[in-house]
């Protein structure tokens, strides 16, 4: 593991090569001061010796000058070095995400992958800057401190030198509590986040069943639980401060008196004895900055293990061929088998289904909920990968294509369509962001979006709010429906897209939908039976398995399951 974090150094370790060496001179020149006040207290202000005096506070002068600038090279440029690490490791988690499988995020919550992303890499990128640069200059501070009381006295020295181990100990077992107990604050904010996001995105519904009452328990609940790891983290931060205070006003008290009896009975004289003191002082920074590289890489690495358990899931298998030719769209499943995992067991939801679908034609895939109708269209672009058989496009195993080429020769419009915070332009751009405007504007067009766009004062550069908020259900499925036309992919698949909208509505995205896929192999997924009944096949799924397959007169006449539900005008949905 510290090998994987030591190799994200290597593209900067010129940077951070010249930050600890900045560190190290850093480190030497809080040495200087001590002896140069042995020396003007003992030498240069007995023997009026004004010259010495005036050049070693000059020379003291140009230490601080050059700390001055190597402390704003270490402040600056080392925080650049970590958040440059951290850019790196966020864009390599950003490209991984990408490539996950949809089944990766049927099991790992958004909350929790942000959290990775933001938190955690904040943690890393705090230990890939400061961990290194703060042991090098704590360690040699500490260190070359005492070697320079070794020199004055040596038993002195390791009198001193006894209550560093026992402040770092102490330090580093109450600072990793104070950690947990900020930890489980940081918890604790995040319940209350949720809740206020749950309440205020569900505000409406909360006052429709007059719920005010009990969204502000859950609140009240929420927050009481805070009040309470706030009192744990503020407990554990006094036992930690006031602690370290004790043990630094201790190790000064013994610095004073035993130099001080050192100093009477003559074994140093009183520019050691002021040294002593003063070599105590800086020792006690170095020992707080130990303790918190210890905390801090107690955090940081564990951010990193996180960081590393989404690297090692594999992504999702990728194929190798691109045809030069555009997929015509004669797809084709040969015993077909698929489960989901739901928890610890695996739940099948199409099981040795066998099907062929002709190029520029449309089937319409029906039947109850859970049968399967939505997976079937998820398994051709590849979204999930199949337990058993063969799904092939034009002869090409889907396995075989390359994702990319394969997702853009597919069309899908939802029914939950999703809309990007931003102008109406940008959400119909994202079917092809290389477009022109009068391209976006012909999308709009056979949308029957233009019309009501042009109706808007700022037209299509109208602020659509967060998903879509501003917009109706109808309007958001011709956004939808627009993106595809931009995209214009051979292949289309429609999953229930008009399902949730009223006749009127339904009628016109109805009529966007039959010129989309003029030309084009079009399967729709649908409840509504009338929508269909000129579909060129319609596949009835139950029980896993296509169980009728013909066209709308064909199915009637053969008087099953089809024929039964029809005159409901919808399939149950059970």
């Amino acid at each position: 593991m510290i090998r994987k974090f030591i190799s994200y150094y290597k593209p900067h370790l010129k940077l951070f090569t010249l930050d600890l060496i900045c560190a190290f001179t850093v480190a030497v020149c809080n040495l200087f001061y001590p002896v140069v006040a042995k020396n003007i207290i003992n030498d240069y202000v007995p023997n009026r010796d004004l010259r010495l005096l005036i050049l070693s506070g000059a020379a003291m002068l140009l230490i601080y000058c050059l700390k001055g600038g190597l402390n704003y090279f270490i402040q600056y440029w080392g925080h650049i070095v970590g958040v440059r690490i951290q850019a790196d490791m966020r864009n390599r988690l950003f490209r991984h995400l990408q490539k996950m499988p949809f089944s990766f995020y049927d099991h790992n919550q958004t909350g929790s992958l942000m959290s990775r992303m933001v938190n955690d890499l904040q943690d890393i990128s705090e230990l890939a800057h400061h961990g290194p640069e703060d042991l090098l200059l704590s360690t040699l501070t500490i260190f070359g401190a005492l070697i320079m009381m070794g020199r004055i006295d040596l038993v002195l020295a390791g009198i001193v030198a006894v209550f560093i181990p026992l402040m770092v100990l102490f330090g580093i077992k109450t600072r990793t509590d104070l950690s947990n107990a900020f930890r489980l604050m940081r918890e604790k904010v995040a319940g209350i986040n949720h809740t206020i996001e749950q309440s205020i995105s569900g505000v409406r519904v909360a006052r429709a069943y007059n719920n005010d009452a009990y969204e502000y328990e859950k609140f009240a609940a929420s927050n009481s639980s805070y009040v309470g790891a706030r009192g744990v983290a503020y407990r554990q931060m006094a036992i930690f401060f006031s602690g370290m205070n004790f043990l630094s006003d201790v190790l000064y008290l013994v610095t004073l008196v035993a130099g001080g009896l050192f100093c009477y009975f003559g074994r140093i004289d009183v520019g050691e004895y002021a040294a002593f003191i003063l070599y105590t002082t800086a020792l006690l920074n170095p020992i707080r900055t130990l303790v918190q590289s210890f905390e801090q890489l107690q955090v940081g690495m564990t951010g990193f293990e996180r960081y590393i358990a989404i690297l090692d899931h594999e992504p999702e298998a990728n194929g190798t061929v691109t045809p030069d030719a555009p997929l015509k769209g004669n797809i084709r499943f040969e015993r077909v088998t698929f489960s989901y995992q739901d928890d610890e067991n695996l739940k099948k939801v199409v099981s040795d289904l066998s099907l062929e679908i002709r190029a520029a034609s449309t089937v319409a895939i029906v039947g109850p909920s859970g049968a399967g109708k939505s997976t079937l269209c998820n398994l051709i672009p590849k979204f999930y990968p199949i337990d058993s058989g063969k799904i092939t496009i034009d002869g090409y195993d889907i396995n075989d294509l390359e994702n990319e080429y394969l997702r853009g020769s597919i069309g899908v419009v939802a029914q939950d369509v999703f809309i990007f915070a931003g102008t109406l332009r940008d959400n119909i751009l994202y079917g092809r962001p290389g477009a022109t405007e009068e391209e976006v504007v012909e999308a709009a067009k056979y949308a029957n979006l233009h019309d009501y766009i042009l109706t808007l004062p700022d037209g299509y550069d109208t602020y659509v709010g967060e998903r879509g908020v501003r917009l109706s259900g109808g309007q958001k499925q011709r956004i939808s429906i627009a993106r595809v036309f931009l995209k214009n992919p051979p292949i289309l698949i429609f999953d229930e897209a008009t399902s949730s909208l009223d006749n009127i509505t339904e009628r016109a995205i109805q009529a966007s939908i039959e010129k989309l896929s003029r030309g084009r192999t079009s399967i729709i997924v649908a409840h509504r039976l009338s929508t269909i009944r000129n579909a060129d096949r319609i596949l009835v799924m139950r029980d896993q398995r296509i169980v009728e397959d013909g066209t709308h007169d064909e199915l009637i006449r053969a008087g099953k399951y089809y024929a039964r539900i029809y005159g409901a005008g919808e399939i149950p949905s059970v």
